[in-house]
């Protein structure tokens, strides 16, 4: 009977465990491919993942800065052996084609482990900074997940990997400022009385109807007009979502635009399956004000429970335009698509309605991108004057970013000068991928004052390019677009700026031009008689790279503001000038204090090599990183629960070890 009793207490134990190692509330996930599945959750000064892979072989991940792997690769491998022990290895790649070798320091701290007929699954926690050059630094910006796995695993401790047969892949991700999925909350076992109903969710499609893609041009602006639905009073959306019913690979962006104006043209425009965007500038004219936008390599955005975007019946408008770009650079024939954006709203209002603020450059010639040049900067500017008429005494709070450039960009940073003192960004990314423009969800909202200058800031490589790239709407042309979400809404939309002609001339060496078209140069005399596009072609941009870049940002430019409804604020001719910055912003410059951890096998069988040791380093990686990276209200309780789960855990092995003892 004690036998039984004890059999029983020790079984009670064990459900204690295994329940102690799966209480971690998962905030992220991602499908790697359709073996391969990674969770994680960002604490106070560390990630906790967990991989989930079809193999009963061995398991890597890993992280990058840039997409060839020139910077090398930090990687960690896992596997769990024939007698069921489970190994974690913390790793290095440097240079291409190589295989992943031991760190000296061993940074990656196993928590569980286990293997079963299908699969490996592997949880194990890292600091944000290791302190171990090795390592590379998990920061905002946009890194690249490296995973491989294999059949078999490792014959031996050491470690040594089968030579062939390992499958690989990477892609881009945000591991911190990433958005959040809305958490189901189970009600079994509680009190159904003290918890308030699930709101209603409906959902709002809006598609395109079977485009043909052109087969004689590779770029196609698709509109199509949308009336609201059919609701008797305001509601919120909360979350919205590509819908994907065609080639994604043709896909560049969709963004949903309010429309005000004359409500007859919009029905009748409302009563066709769209129209090529480029015969519709009176639609243009009526339907400027972002609604939701999506990008490529987004999955959508998820509203916080103190916000949604509003659809009022009586006080909102009541049309939509649907903008879709197609790229289509092979010229593939008999391509059709009929993708688009679902809206899920509820009547259950929340306490803010949000808005979103495009802040960039306007998209025009005068946007210059020189060839052959490893950085070019471009800025656009939202000025104090059009903050100042627009945004309340209390401000506005940003709390979700999406940048926006197409192939050339490399950076991107949302900066914001007040009262002569430049701010810490909004958001940043130094690894920028044009191929991932996903929806950032900032870890705190950051309140943006009237009178603030915000500056988005995007940095190009033209290395590639033979000729200039202008700005412009097609992928081959380029674009600087911060789009920020905010709360509450204000009477502002778009907020642009773009190189005043005078500026773009002296840049270019000319002094004065004739036209109409073909514009020529009049002065200087050398240049007298060519035409504008020709000095463009044939100017010297290896020889001159240095004054034109200076002649841009000391140059004046044109602002550009517009209201929700379309109105231009401030005075439409009014020149500005580059803010003044008395204070500029400096990353905090905090040492790394910690020492790498070092064991004799790891140092026996390590090849150190330091990983992305030139890399420019943010706000986020010198300090801030610790303080901005993840909001207390919504993390640190996951970390702290995350603590109290492995404390959990050590008292249930103390205790199974004194039952086990005493069953003997």
């Amino acid at each position: 009977m004690e036998s039984a009793c004890k059999c029983k207490m020790l079984a009670v134990l064990l459900l204690l465990i295994i329940q102690c190692v799966a209480a971690i509330e998962w905030k992220h996930s991602a499908v790697l491919d359709n073996n391969f599945l990674v969770l994680w959750t960002p604490g106070e000064n560390d990630v906790t993942f967990e991989v989930q892979v079809k193999t009963p072989g061995y398991v890597g991940f890993g992280f990058t800065r840039d997409q060839d792997s020139t910077e090398g690769v930090d990687m960690v491998i896992g596997w769990v052996d024939n007698n069921g022990q489970v190994h974690l290895q913390d790793r290095h790649v440097k240079g291409a084609n190589r295989e992943p070798q031991m760190d000296s320091s061993q940074d990656y701290h196993l928590q569980s482990g286990y293997e079963n007929k299908t699969h490996t699954v592997l949880r194990f926690n890292r600091r944000y900074d290791t302190c171990d050059p090795r390592d590379l630094k998990i920061t905002n910006d946009t890194l690249q997940v490296v995973w491989q796995y294999h059949v078999d695993e490792p014959a031996s401790a050491a470690g040594v990997l089968p030579a062939d047969g390992a499958v690989k892949g990477m892609r881009p991700l945000y591991l911190v400022q990433r958005d959040v999925e809305p958490r189901r909350i189970s009600h079994q076992g509680t009190n159904a009385r003290n918890i308030e109903p699930e709101p209603i969710l409906h959902t709002w499609e809006l598609l395109n109807a079977q485009v043909r893609l052109p087969m004689d041009q590779d770029t196609l602006l698709q509109c199509r007009v949308f009336s609201l639905p059919k609701i008797l009073r305001k509601h919120h959306v909360i979350r919205y979502e590509p819908v994907i019913q065609g080639g994604l690979e043709y896909l560049h962006h969709m963004t949903l635009y309010e429309c005000r104006g004359d409500e007859a043209k919009l029905i009748e425009a409302k009563k066709t399956n769209g129209t090529s965007c480029s015969g519709t500038d009176w639609l243009h004219a009526q339907c400027n004000t972002i609604a939701a936008t999506w990008n490529l390599g987004s999955e959508g955005f998820n509203y916080p429970p103190e916000a949604g975007y509003a659809l009022d019946p009586y006080m909102g408008p009541r049309f939509y335009m649907l903008e879709t770009h197609y790229s289509n650079p092979e010229l593939d024939a008999f391509v059709t698509d009929s993708s688009g954006m679902r809206l899920t709203y509820t009547d259950k209002l929340r306490t803010h309605d949000a808005g979103v603020l495009s802040v960039g450059i306007d998209p025009n010639w005068r946007h210059i991108i020189p060839p052959g040049q490893p950085e070019v900067i471009s800025e656009g500017h939202c000025i104090a004057d059009c903050t100042g008429e627009t945004v309340p005494e209390s401000g506005v709070n940003v709390f979700a970013v999406i940048m926006h450039t197409h192939q050339l960009g490399k950076k991107v940073r949302l900066r914001q000068i007040r009262g002569g003192k430049e701010l810490p960004p909004i958001a940043s990314d130094s690894s920028y991928d044009p191929s991932y423009q996903e929806y950032r969800r900032l870890q705190r909202p950051v309140r943006v004052m009237p009178g603030d200058h915000l500056i988005a800031e995007c940095t190009y490589s033209s290395q590639t390019r033979q000729t200039i790239t202008l700005g412009g709407l097609t992928t081959k042309e380029e674009t600087c677009l911060v789009s920020a979400l905010y709360y509450p809404r204000i009477d502002l939309s778009l907020c642009y700026s773009l190189p005043a002609l005078p500026t773009v001339l002296h840049s270019l060496g000319i002094d004065k031009l004739e036209g109409p078209s073909p514009l020529k140069i009049i002065s200087p005399p050398e240049l007298k008689g060519m035409t504008l596009e020709e000095r463009l072609v044939t100017y010297d941009w290896e020889r001159n790279f240095a004054t034109f870049a200076e002649a841009m940002r000391t140059g004046t430019f044109k602002p550009l503001c517009l209201s929700t409804k379309g109105a231009i604020l401030p005075e439409p001719s009014k020149e500005s000038s580059y803010p003044r910055i008395l204070r500029p912003y400096e990353d905090p410059k905090v040492p790394c204090t910690r020492k790498p951890q070092r064991n004799k096998l790891s140092m026996l069988l390590s090849e150190d090599g330091e990983i992305g040791g030139s890399e420019e380093s943010n706000a986020v990686e010198r300090g801030q990183l610790v303080r901005n990276k993840v909001s207390r209200s919504s993390f640190s309780s996951a970390a702290s629960r995350t603590h109290s789960s492995m404390s959990s855990l050590s008292l249930a092995l103390l205790l199974l070890t004194t039952i086990v003892a005493t069953l003997r």
